[in-house]
């Protein structure tokens, strides 16, 4: 069955009367003039139904939480739909904890993750009530024992694990294999385990967590790293006597963001996970545990696009043409740091010939600031409203400053509304923290 991570363009794209592309029923060249460029769009109708398509993947399931990975995309507005949609927040930062618990989120149904959490942050999520902590190392052990002895608590904690599995992806977004900032080794577990057992008696270990990386096309690294996380569960259990009852399996469902990218559907990762569970379970003799889904990329990636206006333009004699736009590399940093690739559309001619090569390059002072290269689009033209596909993940979450350029807004469309759920960044907020000194004055 077809999920929309399967698919370039959010469900609702179609172009209508004025020849436009459509989303969510509201006209990218209106939104472009009405809000401005460039333009983060996100249709709710795409959201929801990924969402709905993990939680019906699953269904047969008995134990399966489904937690949103709120670094894809991070906002308030977010927190509001993961919740009415039933999902939990896997949290990786003192920021994205903030904007979950200033949202109203249900704390309890939060993960915190990360490779290096700080004092504060840890005292901070303690305070914010968080459900679970996905503990990282032994100098994290330590410190989170001592925070919570501090604060008379006693906290869920996961290990997690590296289990030296290697999916065919980008490497920096690669996580399970041995060589990885991220886990223990599992030479490392026993350890841990007896640290928790003899000396962390504010810890209360309920489970493992393995995250294999992003951009999944393969069903088999699942079955894989479900293999390997079951036999420590088998192991520990017959060495310590401790019945785990979690399992983390991370996200990194793959989505569509050229032709040339064949993802596997919500429903193909769900039975390959859930037969595997189904097939350990029994094969160690173990008690069916909780499974919990972190997908984020292939929630909201579909979902968004980006819209940029059409500046000037350069033909380089007996080379390319470049085509710039009024973003880049601040609002995108994925083709420059991944060397990722998008589909692109004219929104107010999306059924022109396709008869021109151009390069799309940023607005940025920096060579490597290019967005597309070498694709093919109708003729340009100053003014034009250009759609870049599949950009929900990763382009707010990792927009920056660079050369001062604001961050830009971000509008939710569903049935020809549109709402702003981020504002673009004005210069008085660019500059709000810059202090001079009094010596300079």
């Amino acid at each position: 069955m077809n999920t929309p991570n399967q698919n370039i363009k959010p469900v609702t794209t179609r172009i209508n009367e004025n020849n436009n592309i459509e989303i969510g029923g509201c006209d990218l060249v209106e939104l472009a003039n009405k809000y401005g460029t460039p333009l983060y769009v996100f249709d709710e109708q795409t959201i929801r139904s990924m969402t709905k398509s993990y939680k019906d993947a699953f269904k047969d399931y008995p134990h399966i939480n489904m937690m949103f990975a709120a670094k894809a995309f991070m906002n308030k507005t977010m927190c509001k739909i993961m919740q009415q949609e039933g999902f939990g927040l896997d949290l990786c930062s003192g920021g994205e904890i903030y904007t979950a618990k200033t949202s109203g989120f249900d704390m309890s149904k939060t993960l915190f993750n990360g490779n290096n959490k700080s004092y504060d942050e840890l005292v901070y999520a303690l305070e914010c009530g968080i459900g679970t902590i996905s503990v990282d190392n032994f100098f994290e052990l330590a410190l989170l024992n001592n925070i919570a002895q501090s604060q008379n608590k006693t906290v869920r904690i996961l290990l997690r694990i590296t289990p030296g599995i290697e999916c065919h992806t980008h490497e920096y977004i690669q996580t399970g294999h041995l060589d990885c900032k991220f886990g223990f080794d599992l030479t490392q577990l026993d350890e841990a385990i007896e640290l928790i057992r003899d000396e962390y008696s504010n810890l209360n270990f309920i489970g493992l967590h393995a995250h294999i990386g992003s951009q999944i096309f393969e069903k088999k690294v699942y079955f894989d790293e479900i293999d390997v996380i079951f036999k420590e569960i088998k192991r520990i259990k017959d060495k310590y006597n401790i019945i785990l009852h979690e399992v983390n399996l991370g996200g990194g469902l793959g989505i569509k963001y050229t032709e040339k990218d064949k993802p596997i559907s919500v429903y193909d990762m769900a039975k390959t996970i859930t037969e595997a569970f189904d097939k350990f379970s029994e094969k160690y003799d173990i008690e069916k545990p909780t499974i919990f889904i972190e997908p984020g990329r292939s929630i909201v990636g579909t979902a968004g696009v980006t819209l940029y206006t059409a500046g000037s333009s350069k033909q380089v004699p007996k080379g390319r043409k470049y085509q710039a736009v009024d973003g880049g590399m601040s609002d995108n940093i994925r083709p420059s740091l991944y060397q990722a690739e998008y589909t692109v559309e004219i929104a107010n001619n999306p059924n022109g010939t396709k008869n021109e090569k151009v390069t799309i390059a940023g607005k940025h002072c920096e060579s490597g600031d290019i967005l597309a290269e070498n694709i093919m689009l109708p003729e340009i033209e100053e003014g034009d409203t250009l759609c870049f596909y599949t950009t929900g993940a990763y382009g707010y979450s990792m927009a920056s400053n660079y050369n001062r350029v604001l961050k830009p807004a971000a509008v939710l469309v569903n049935n020809g509304k549109s709402d702003i759920i981020i504002n673009r960044q004005t210069y008085e907020q660019l500059c709000e923290s810059d202090v001079i000194p009094d010596r300079l004055n």
